[in-house]
This record gives structure tokens, sequence and C-alpha cells, in this order.
């Protein structure tokens, strides 16, 4: 069950799969104490940027952060050691339902090598409750900051790091690494930045070095999502 780097509905559908399979399976288990929402394990390349950004949205969302962990690899920055640290975590306790690897594509060595890994990694771990668990990247090509500048711009063609960031700061001239309030910056025009993203992902993968892609959509989506929260 590899998950697809071209568009987002692949592994909407998978998630949904295995939410589908626990469901049934809990309905046979007498007693079961399984939680209501998704158990999110979420492994970011950078320290500060990334997960402030998505702390601030899990807290504006007001999802527990027993439910949503959100760290820094403490293996390094590059895209493999994010996966490993991932992986890592997830065989520590097992107690996740989706992990998800969050790194750039920059000028990384092993930026392929992770994708690869990644691929191997979903569907063939299984968790607390012995369920098969989603594993999926969320990756933006050339960098976060493409994530950001498509809540502004509809980026059309790849653009290199620094001319993103220049684009960005344009936009949001208070932008630096690791800011804080970005979430709440940008939130308004979040509907807008998703359906951007899922363009670009419709006409490239995540392994075309020079087409802008950012799949961060696909984790947004995520946690938007009622399952998250613990809705039914």
């Amino acid at each position: 069950m590899c998950p697809s780097y071209r568009t987002g509905w692949s592994v909407a559908a998978t998630v949904a799969k295995l939410e589908r399979h626990r469901r049934q399976r809990n309905l046979q288990r007498a007693g079961s104490k399984r939680p209501p929402y998704q158990r999110v394990l979420i492994v970011s390349e950078g320290s500060k940027t990334e997960p402030n950004y998505l702390d601030e949205m899990r807290i504006e969302r007001r999802l527990p952060a027993a439910h949503i962990r959100i760290v820094p690899s403490a293996l390094g920055t590059q895209p493999r050691q994010v996966v490993d640290y991932a992986e890592q975590l997830f065989r520590q306790s097992g107690e996740y339902d989706v992990v998800v690897a969050v790194f750039d594509r920059d000028d990384h060595a092993t930026y392929h090598d992770a994708l690869a890994r990644a691929e191997q990694l979903n569907g063939a771990m299984r968790n607390d409750f012995r369920e098969l668990v989603p594993f999926f990247v969320a990756a933006s090509v050339p960098s976060f900051e493409l994530w950001l500048l498509l809540h502004f711009e509809d980026v059309q063609a790849w653009r290199p790091r620094g001319e993103v960031y220049a684009r960005l700061r344009a936009a949001m001239p208070e932008y630096e690494k690791g800011t804080k309030g970005v979430y709440a910056r940008t939130k308004a025009n979040l509907p807008l930045a998703i359906a951007r993203a899922k363009r670009l992902a419709a006409r490239a993968t995540l392994r075309d070095d020079q087409e802008p892609n950012s799949t961060i959509f696909q984790l947004i989506e995520l946690l938007l999502d009622d399952k998250a929260e613990g809705k039914t």
C-alpha cells in the first residue's frame, strides 16, 4: 500500500479504508477501549518553522496534544533521518494510527531515499490495536515556504528556494524562519492554498525535482478531518 505522491486522494482513501477496517474490528472486540479519534505522529525536518505552524493549527482546532504529537527529528535534518526517526518513535510505542514525515526537497542528498523508505513503511507496521498504519510524506519542493506562498500566489513554475523565500517575504514582510503566528496570518487563505497545492500535485510527483510541489495539504486535510477531533 504505497502512498501516491501525485495527489492527496490516495492518502485519504488509504486512511479511510483502514478506518473502516478498524471500526469493523472494534465492533467484534468486546470491551474495546479504542479511542474514537485518530492518533497522529508528525515528525518534521525543521525544529521551529514547521512545528510552530502545525502546533498553532492544532491549538486553533482544539486538538489535544495527546492526539496529535508534533516533534522535530532528533536524528538530524536529512529527509531519510526524519523518516527513520518517525519509524523509531512509532516502533517504541505503536500508539499511533497515522505517521507523517515532514521535510523539504532543498538540496538534500537523501531526499529520494526518504521517499522510497516511506513507501516501504506505508501500511507495513501495526499499532497497539494490530491495525495497519498509513505512513506518508508531507514534503515541499523546493521548501516549506512554497506551501506558505501558495496562500498568496498561484505558483505555476519551479522557482529556487531563495526566490520562493523572497516572494513570501514580499507578501508577508514579518516572516522569518521560526516565526510564530504564521498559521494565524495565513489561515484565511487556507482553502485557496489547498486548491493550488492540489493542482500542482496533480501534474507532478514529489520525485520531480524541477516542479513546484507541496503535499503539506494532505497533512492539513488529515488534521481538518473530523476523525482527528474525535467527532463522528
